[in-house]
């Protein structure tokens, strides 16, 4: 069986949430992607950096935020795993979803 890959199943999120909570603002953090060594060395110089999650959903005075993986075989990187623990030791919640309908599942118990 062929699964959809990771990009597709955060669209597939972001639709269903913008849909359902037009009044919560959530939006991507564009780290991935090939880009060139200039346009990469611009991007860190100027704040990207690498393992921050996908999503960032503000809502009522809380900020979450969503590492998005394909529903088969997606894991976390190190990298990740490193700055996951340092948003929740700020006081962020995470939430690592396999898939759209994980991120539903997770969003909806999170609230």
């Amino acid at each position: 069986m062929i699964y959809p890959n990771e990009d597709f199943e955060q669209e597939q999120f972001v639709s269903w949430f913008r849909i359902k909570y037009p009044y919560w603002l959530i939006f991507a953090v564009p780290n991935g992607g090939n880009r060139n060594i200039i346009e990469a060395s611009k991007l860190k110089k100027t704040g990207t950096l690498a393992g921050v999650p996908d999503l960032i959903i503000m809502m009522n005075n809380r900020i979450l935020f969503i590492e998005m993986k394909k529903r088969v075989g997606g894991k976390l990187s190190t990298v990740q795993k490193q700055i996951i623990l340092k948003i929740e030791s700020l006081g962020f919640p995470v939430l690592v979803c396999y898939g759209a309908e994980d991120a539903r599942n997770k969003f909806n118990a999170f609230i």
